[in-house]
């Protein structure tokens, strides 16, 4: 039987999140703060010192949240320490993203050290937010919800995003970005995030829990041995990990190097804005495609799915350099974005809601730690990977071709694992 379509209050304001901290995403780490950066901030460094300082800041974000994710998430699992601990990470980003607008240029170290801490602050926040989901909806419901939560998110990103492309163009792009407007962008951003936020801070309630010790940072730690032991017993939560891993390796990969391997073959920037733009759109309403088709031919069956679509991504982009017609290679690279598109939102959706369904929801922040440490080294190892054979290769394309290996294994321990849904 398919689940119902109508949300209750609580997963809508669940889902509202999603749509709240997507702009960060878009415009901070992936479109506009680099370039910012690159050319405001840090115009007085060489290319390759930015471009290598910028790459840093961000792999600092995720070594911190990755190391801090299972204690984190540990905490959180005391009844009534969810909320509070989502709250103040939440806080933490919306604070760093602010205090962006008070850098000046030349300002280079403090400006990558803001954003790291605002970067950290979203990570955090989005461990108790993901957490949350096993409190806020039914196991039989946890597709829907969360495919609902990638698909609005995806389309909440490209409001704020266009708003912020408007206010750069009001101040003139040809030189580059204009300081005062992209700063008010920062703004925009951060106002966006709080309020959507606003009904998850509100309406949000553990309904999951342990019950509270005197020595909750001992106890923490402590379960966390404990934990980590359970989970390498726990056979199906330990290879939906392993699989995580290598899967989403390779789409984070995909998905954060689509615009530098784009720009590799000679794509304009205002084609390459273009087409993140169509990502983010066409990942709406295929992220919700996926979670409606979850209930009839199982979230299993789905991911594999999505990973094939991979791995034709991947085999596509290898081929796209050796396309001599420039017209036809454009329409390649246009067909390339819908197929990443197709599958994005999917394959994010279901690992959450396929893993939420896999562990005690007394526990869901502790194990949700885990997912997300799976998640943070995946984001440092697939960039190193392509980055390393493309320089040993002396070609991106051979960079590219080398995901197809974790979309292998992750695909192949994915089917090993037994999920709680029928096939």
């Amino acid at each position: 039987m398919l689940p119902s379509l109508r949300l209750n209050r609580d997963e809508r304001s669940w889902i509202l999140y999603d749509v709240a901290n997507s702009a960060f995403v878009l415009v901070m780490v992936t479109a506009v703060m680099p370039l910012y950066y690159k050319g405001v901030i840090g115009a007085t460094l060489p290319d390759a010192i930015a471009t290598a300082n910028w790459g840093f800041a961000n792999a600092a974000a995720s070594l911190t949240l990755a190391l801090l994710a299972p204690l984190l998430g540990a905490l959180a699992d005391y009844r009534g320490r969810k909320k509070p601990f989502f709250a103040a990470f939440l806080a933490l980003g919306l604070t760093g993203c602010l205090a962006l607008t008070l850098v000046q240029p030349g300002q280079g170290f403090l400006c990558l050290l803001l954003f790291v801490l605002a970067r950290i602050g979203w990570g955090g926040a989005n461990i108790f937010y993901d957490a949350f989901l096993v409190d806020v909806t039914r196991p039989e419901r946890m597709d829907m919800v969360s495919a609902r939560g990638y698909g609005f998110g995806y389309i909440g990103s490209v409001v704020p995003f266009l708003a912020v492309i408007g206010l750069l163009a009001s101040g003139g792009l040809d030189s580059g970005l204009p300081a005062r407007e992209t700063r008010i962008g920062f703004v925009v951003v951060a106002l966006w995030w709080l309020l959507f936020s606003l009904p998850a801070l509100r309406h949000l309630r553990q309904r999951h829990g342990l019950d509270p010790v005197t020595a909750p940072l001992a106890d923490s730690l402590r379960r966390l041995g404990r934990t980590f032991a359970e989970v390498r017993s726990h056979r199906p939560a330990f290879l939906f990990l392993l699989a995580y891993f290598f899967y989403i390796d390779g789409v984070d990969t995909i998905i954060t190097m689509a615009i530098a391997y784009g720009h590799d073959l000679g794509f304009s920037v205002p084609l390459l804005i273009g087409v993140l733009l169509f990502i983010q759109v066409v990942a709406w309403p295929c992220a919700l495609v996926y979670g409606r088709l979850a209930a009839t031919f199982s979230a299993r069956r789905l991911l594999l799915a999505g990973i094939g679509v991979y791995c034709l991504v991947t085999l596509l982009a290898f081929l796209l350099p050796a396309i001599a017609d420039q017209r036809l290679q454009t329409v390649c690279f246009w067909l390339l974005a819908f197929l990443v598109a197709s599958s994005m939102g999917g394959i994010q959706a279901l690992s959450r809601s396929t893993f939420g369904r896999l562990i005690p929801a007394e526990k869901s922040g502790e194990y949700f730690g885990f997912y997300n440490v799976a998640g943070k080294f995946a984001a440092i190892t697939g960039p190193m990977l392509m980055g390393l054979v493309g320089r040993l290769s002396g070609h991106s394309r051979w960079g590219v071709l080398s995901l197809l290996l974790l979309f292998v294994l992750g695909g192949w321990l994915l089917t090993r694992v037994e999920t709680a849904h029928p096939e």
